[in-house]
């Protein structure tokens, strides 16, 4: 499994990324910076085995946080497994803009 990380938004203390195989999303990552703790939560497809997920989160340490140059005490991951319901918003958004409203 090939995964690339693209990131959606960021602060001035917290990054979101989605986690894409090829074209297909199958998770997403969000880092929250407070101090020298870094919390996060990660959110997996269903396809991902216990390995699978360290060694998903020793790619995120590696490529997103160490190569930041973060100096931090310690990162606390919540990690979540289950599918993409949907994405939901109170924004109306037209069909072509690829956003599900959770039809799913």
């Amino acid at each position: 499994m090939e995964l690339r990380f693209e990131r959606e938004c960021r602060t001035p203390y917290s990054e979101v990324y989605t986690i894409f195989d090829e074209d297909q999303a199958q998770g997403r990552f969000d880092v929250h910076f407070i101090g020298p703790i870094v919390h996060a939560t990660l959110c997996v497809s269903e396809r991902f085995t216990q390995d699978g997920i360290q060694d998903l989160i020793d790619d995120l340490d590696a490529q997103l946080l160490d190569s930041a140059g973060l100096s931090r005490d310690d990162l606390i991951i919540h990690v979540h497994q289950g599918r993409e319901i949907g994405v939901f918003s109170n924004r109306e958004y037209s069909g072509d803009e690829g956003i599900s409203r959770g039809d799913n």
